[in-house]
């Protein structure tokens, strides 16, 4: 079960990066694309889904935030990466604000991954 919840958590994360990332493109153009119903439901599902797989993992390895410091610099990041991705799609007040903080977001994401690949707070370092 541990490794079927473990690889559902990979491919809806690439999910999820890959959606934002398409919305923020329609965000940054001013695309009428953004309004779609299912644009505005799904990448809450998949977010949803994400993360009761990354509850699941954390509870059946015994490592939590801030216990584990890998873990706390995740959930840290989560927390900027969720900002900054609001600032992208629906906050920032010009295309360039909202280029800014796809960006950041994406380098976040990046880091996140960084840090779940080698359980360390210093990510890809």
């Amino acid at each position: 079960m541990y490794l079927i919840i473990k690889h559902s958590h990979v491919a809806l994360a690439l999910l999820s990066i890959s959606l934002f990332i398409i919305r923020a493109i329609w965000s940054t153009q001013q695309s009428a694309l953004l309004q779609k119903r299912w644009v505005k439901i799904v990448p809450h599902i998949i977010d949803s889904m994400l993360l009761a797989c990354a509850i699941f993992l954390m509870l059946s390895i015994q490592q939590y935030p801030f216990q584990s410091s890998w873990l706390t610099a995740k959930l840290l990041a989560l927390i900027l990466y969720i900002g900054l991705g609001t600032i992208a799609i629906k906050r920032g007040k010009t295309p360039q604000v909202r280029l800014l903080a796809a960006s950041g977001a994406i380098i976040v994401f990046i880091y996140i991954v960084g840090v779940a690949l080698n359980h360390s707070y210093w990510a890809w370092l």
